[in-house]
């Protein structure tokens, strides 16, 4: 690997507008109502500010080719598996349809560990979101970047086992079924073209997965959203998820809360009770 140090503080600035028929779409996909209130919903900024390569510039897996140049917000490490590996959210101030946002985007750090599976890459990016210059939503992102599945490797995760999910220690639960148009959907709220999310065969033979994977964002999505029937809308003040096993599409989610204030916890899980995100939030 090389020394990665001198990305460490590059930074990339977007600006966007939050259009009401764009936050309408991102809520008929998600099959939930608007706040009441006239607010964007949290979670919604994850489908601002996006990044816009050109078509041609997307690598084998389908996101922008990392390039040694100053042109590159990322640098150019060479292992070919890319997940979003958890989120540290800050949740100041609601965002609202008709505002111009800003978006900076700084890379706070990058660490090369030695995992189970092998060489490991972690970028932390720290993101600010502002919307009529208030800030809005803050967050550090951990990014991980991880080497070829090797040969012979059983398809990522297992199948289910004979076990269930128990809901009987949460206070609240929802159970639903991701779908190839909701992954769909989502891919193009958010510009999204890696395609472990909509190309069967790349995501088995290539990735190593068991079937299409359910985006750690939308995940957390639908945590968050699991909050707002709990709670309300934009009362969560702090969110922390982290990936643990990946979601499947075709196969039954549950989403789970517990807890209240500043200790509330939140959990998916896969039908036999493997976790697939952890989650803390603040109320």
């Amino acid at each position: 690997m090389n020394d990665w140090q001198n990305w460490i503080g590059r930074e990339d600035v977007r600006h966007d507008h939050i259009e009401a028929a764009a936050v309408n779409r991102w809520l008929a996909t998600l099959d939930r109502a608007a706040p009441a209130d006239g607010s964007v919903p949290q979670a919604y900024h994850w489908c601002l500010c996006l990044p816009d390569a050109p078509t041609a510039t997307l690598g084998a897996d389908g996101h922008p080719v990392r390039e040694d140049s100053d042109a590159s917000f990322l640098p150019p490490i060479p292992l070919p598996r890319r997940m979003w590996a958890a989120s540290k959210v800050e949740f100041i101030a609601p965002l609202r349809p008709g505002q111009s946002v800003m978006r900076i985007s700084r890379v706070a750090s990058i660490t090369e560990k030695q995992g189970g599976t092998g060489k490991l890459v972690f970028a932390e990016v720290a993101h600010e979101t502002h919307g009529d210059g208030v800030l809005a939503v803050r967050e550090i992102q951990s990014i991980v970047f991880r080497e070829p599945a090797p040969a012979g490797t059983p398809p990522a995760p297992p199948p289910p086992t004979g076990d269930s999910f128990d809901p009987s220690n949460w206070d609240a639960h929802r159970v639903l079924v991701p779908s190839e148009a909701l992954l769909f959907r989502y891919s193009a709220l958010t510009f999204n073209s890696h395609r472990i999310h909509y190309d069967l065969p790349y995501a088995t033979a290539e990735e190593g997965y068991r079937g299409l994977v359910v985006h750690g964002p939308l995940t957390a999505t639908l945590l968050l959203d699991l909050a707002q029937r709990q709670f309300g809308d934009n009362a969560v003040r702090r969110f922390d998820f982290r990936g643990t096993s990946p979601a499947i599409c075709g196969e039954d989610l549950h989403l789970a809360l517990r807890g209240t204030g500043d200790a509330v916890e939140l959990g998916a899980f896969a039908v036999d009770g493997r976790q697939i995100m952890a989650a803390t939030a603040a109320i």
